[in-house]
């Protein structure tokens, strides 16, 4: 496979996967929509996330980053080298191992849920015994939900070293399906125990959709743990860095909850709602693109080309940058009408906009650091290196703690919400994180075309820059104007505005997309 065949592939999967993840960021949107309605940024809702805090942490130590970032490459290596009995006795292996450690899992955090939200997740919330009593029944019912993502998050594994990105893509968007039918069908009789069972039924709704595809795959499981498979232990080796490394990120959300609930009411709520919406950019942006890459970089890190992954891994990031720089800008300045626009409805007032609002300005500057990240990553997982990432994660994350007591305290003795300290924290600890690893990156792969992505970055930057002029005495004038006229104009204005100057530099990602357009029009 030549460099330019390569990158087309992975231009052509990260285009699926944008697609799919972005109806999945749609349902996430309109599930925002009527949670914000029906609770608001309220104390119950509070409530809430940091029980789910619990499942999702659990998930994503066992089955999520960790598994996918040692077992995708191990079984794409596998697949590339033909030995397909071999890889279907590794995905037997863990699928055993991940059922029996999320259950034992579960089981004990559910007997320890009230020493768990008392002491480590939300001592503000405790203060209250019946927010505190509510706490702990909604996170014992969510820890079903961690089981069920653990084999979904496997078997999307699975699918994307075989290359089928587009359901494995569709799966949040079944997932956001769930807490929908649990707002809307379970809410009005039994409150917000029915965002918690719809939660159940999303993750339900993520492993088995996914299982129709993967017997297509004509792959056989085996009732084994395999532990004396010198392949699973290689990958359960390879987990240990990257385990690490995840429960130190998810160490940082649990101080940030803990931080939070001590905080205004809301601001759990807020925090949750500002990195949502800047994580939907970021899933539709990196994410798309890292998942279509990883399979990429796996296969030329298995057969030894170095020169075609530098490549890859180059133009990856041009073109992580080049989407992820005009986002960031444009969730900043069009925030507040924006968020209006989504929730401002019901439960969720003029003080709930504000709170997000907020959150969500000091999440957005760090979408490119945190878009940059999620390609690098991948790129050292394909190499079969987990611990790389994790240390310097481990470092950031650390920083990030720091700087979430610092800054809280900080914007406080300024008058400012508290909550926004906390974001910042993250946003500053992520651009730290990213330039370390990609001046690691570069250091193993003997540069990886740092001029080329630096002049990607400078078009950005003053494409972006341009869309700024037109979009800030626009948003003037259409103060005014219905949120359903304004932000769409607005997005619009920019974005067109943003593409222009893009073309007029002759940037080439961008004459790619518009000759492929142009040539699909002619037929």
């Amino acid at each position: 496979m030549t460099e330019s065949t390569a990158n087309r592939q992975i231009a052509r999967a990260a285009g699926t996967v944008m697609v799919a993840l972005v109806l999945g960021q749609i349902a996430g949107l309109i599930r925002g929509i009527l949670v914000a309605g029906a609770f608001g940024a309220s104390p119950d809702l509070d409530a809430f996330y940091a029980a789910n805090r619990v499942s999702e942490t659990l998930f994503l130590l066992v089955a999520g980053g960790a598994l996918g970032s040692a077992f995708i490459p191990t079984f794409t290596g596998l697949l590339a080298k033909g030995d397909r009995s071999s890889a279907w006795r590794l995905a037997s292996a863990l699928a055993s191992i991940v059922t029996l450690v999320l259950g034992i899992l579960a089981l004990i955090l559910a007997v320890l849920a009230p020493q768990v939200v008392r002491y480590a997740l939300a001592p503000g919330l405790s203060s209250d015994p019946n927010l505190f009593a509510l706490t702990v029944n909604l996170l014992r019912i969510q820890l079903i939900s961690a089981i069920l993502f653990g084999l979904g998050g496997l078997v999307i594994g699975i699918l994307n070293a075989h290359r089928v990105f587009l359901i494995p893509a569709l799966m949040p968007a079944a997932y956001q399906f769930g807490i929908i039918l649990g707002t809307l069908l379970l809410a009005p009789t039994i409150g917000i125990y029915g965002l918690a069972w719809g939660v159940v039924v999303g993750a339900g709704f993520y492993l088995v959709l996914q299982l129709p595809p993967l017997w297509r795959q004509n792959g056989t499981y085996s009732p084994t743990l395999g532990l004396q498979n010198p392949i699973v232990r290689e990958v359960i080796l390879l987990m240990g860095p990257r385990l690490l490394g995840v429960a130190v990120v998810q160490l940082n959300f649990w101080v940030n909850t803990w931080l939070a609930s001590r905080m205004s009411p809301g601001s759990v709520s807020g925090l949750y709602y500002g990195f949502s919406l800047m994580l939907m950019a970021q899933a539709a942006i990196a994410q798309s693109v890292a998942i279509a890459a990883m399979p990429t970089f796996s296969s030329q890190h298995a057969l030894g080309k170095r020169d075609e992954m530098r490549a890859s891994l180059a133009a990856s990031l041009r073109g992580v940058i080049l989407l992820a720089t005009p986002a960031s800008l444009g969730l900043m300045l069009l925030r507040d009408p924006l968020i209006s626009l989504l929730y401002e409805r019901g439960e969720f007032d003029a003080r709930s906009v504000q709170i997000v609002s907020w959150a969500l300005l000091w999440y957005a500057a760090g979408l490119l650091g945190h878009a940059i990240m999620e390609v690098l990553t991948r790129a050292f997982y394909a190499q079969h290196d987990t611990r790389t990432p994790v240390i310097i994660g481990t470092i950031a994350m650390g920083l990030n703690v720091v700087f979430s007591i610092a800054f809280s305290i900080w914007f406080e003795s300024l008058g400012w919400l508290p909550l926004g300290g906390l974001a910042f924290a993250n946003s500053l600890a992520t651009a730290i994180e990213a330039a370390a690893l990609f001046l690691q990156m570069r250091k193993r792969l003997n540069g990886i075309e740092g001029f080329h992505i630096l002049r990607g970055f400078l078009f950005s930057a003053l494409a972006a820059g341009a869309m700024a002029l037109c979009i800030i005495p626009l948003q003037q004038t259409m103060k005014n104007q219905n949120g359903w006229v304004a932000v769409p104009t607005l997005i619009l204005c920019g974005g067109g505005i943003y593409l222009a100057t893009l073309r007029i530099l002759r940037v080439p990602e961008i004459l790619f997309v518009y000759s492929a357009l142009l040539r699909k029009w002619r037929r």
